[in-house]
């Protein structure tokens, strides 16, 4: 039987490997009063769900083994609102695709699915009584405040759509219509925090804690995006297409920020070494020397600095270590008649593009459409006159032709 974690413990867990947290005596609190801390986690359900998602599903691995009660929030309303990346029944569809997705994600890295909640925004996002809280929050709320709070999670394009301010703003309120203690979050979306931090005490509840994990920078450097194909891995990628992708990956020997494959290894790949090893470990294996192991990543960044660990080495190690993580998720998918019929509604393959239709040639008013050559060499037709060179044919026309006496 697992021994009872102290406080102290419980605490040191829920907040390791975060980049920040905001509020933290409302955490210390909780847990004081001896009841679990309640969290929430929301994703809009847009793009195709990708590796990426492995750091927040290990971080709420690490919330659940601290007694914490997790749900997830598939943020279908969000989805719609951020820009109309979708309509909203392809967007419903995505969130059945993300539940069965993050459900077997969370399933590989052997987190107790029966101890969290899933949610669709939708099912309370509706209701009158939510409607008329927003309203409220409208009145609190600035625009130049709650454009400012989704300027680094919604869409930013000119002439945006009301939808973007209202999206921070709903995002807040969720705190308080999903009942929770705190929420969990990447840190770009601080200024969201922040924003609900601040308004949700006007409009009459309480304020919550905020945890934020770091962003994992992408294949090609850069934010990780569902949009861009080449800065992310797909879950469903075959492990041909991880191989491609890795190997383009930008991995520059020596340096560490923004170093997308140095960075999956520290949050995906050494916690889910757990997995493997019974604890936070990573290997690399060298052809002609004895593998480097690794459990912490400050090691790793040393020997990357000091060229010990390079490109050539890590790409392959990293890429055999995805391929095993994804490999039940693909099978779950490969298993599941349910699972394949509903990504193919919620990301229907592009229409093909039209073919070009044949355009006929105009050849020119003068050209002779209407004439008819007869085997003699004579011409029949209403534009025979046009072509006609006479009745003596084309001798005559021929011997009219001389060469000019240039002396």
């Amino acid at each position: 039987m697992a021994t009872a974690m102290s406080i102290e413990e419980k605490k040191a867990l829920i907040e390791s490997n975060l980049q920040e947290v905001l509020n933290p005596e409302i955490i210390d609190a909780v847990l004081k009063e001896g009841r679990p801390l309640k969290i929430y986690w929301g994703t809009a359900t847009t793009g195709r769900p990708h590796c990426g998602y492995f750091v927040p599903c290990l971080k709420l691995a690490e919330f659940l083994k601290a007694g914490c009660n997790v749900k997830v929030l598939l943020a279908d309303i969000h989805a719609f609102l951020d820009n109309l990346k979708a309509p909203i029944e392809l967007v419903k569809l995505r969130a059945e695709y993300y539940k069965l997705v993050i459900t077997e994600l969370l399933k590989a890295v052997n987190v107790p699915i029966d101890k969290l909640t899933f949610t669709f925004g939708s099912d309370h996002q509706l209701t009158p009584a939510y409607t008329m809280d927003l309203l409220r929050m409208s009145t609190a709320v600035t625009e130049h405040d709650a454009k400012r709070a989704g300027a680094e999670v919604v869409k930013q394009v000119d002439n945006a759509p009301l939808s973007g301010l209202i999206y921070p703003l709903m995002q807040a309120l969720d705190e308080q219509y999903l009942d929770v203690d705190a929420q969990f979050g990447g840190v770009d979306q601080r200024k969201i925090f922040a924003l609900a931090k601040d308004v949700l005490p006007r409009v009459g509840f309480k304020e919550r804690a905020h945890l934020m994990n770091p962003m994992v920078p992408g294949l090609q450097g850069g934010k990780m995006s569902s949009s861009d194909p080449d800065s992310k891995i797909d879950l469903l990628d075959t492990p041909d297409d991880v191989r491609k992708k890795l190997k383009k990956a930008f991995c520059p020997p020596k340096q560490v920020e923004e170093n997308g494959v140095l960075s999956f290894t520290e949050f995906v790949l050494l916690p889910a070494g757990t997995l493997k090893y019974g604890k936070p470990q990573f290997v690399v294996e060298r052809r002609d020397a004895e593998p480097l192991v690794y459990t912490d990543i400050k090691q790793m960044q040393d020997d990357w600095r000091s060229d010990v660990l390079t490109p050539q080495i890590l790409k392959p190690a990293v890429t055999d270590a995805l391929i095993a993580l994804m490999a039940p998720i693909q099978a779950a998918f490969q298993a599941s008649k349910e699972f394949q019929d509903i990504e193919k509604k919620a990301y229907p393959p592009p229409p093909a593009p039209e073919k070009k239709k044949k355009v006929k040639k105009d050849k020119g008013t003068f050209y002779p459409k209407k004439v008819e050559a007869k085997p003699d060499g004579h011409v029949e037709g209403e534009d025979a006159a046009k072509v006609n060179l006479g009745t003596e044919g084309g001798e005559k026309a021929i011997e009219t032709l001389t060469l000019r006496d240039k002396s």
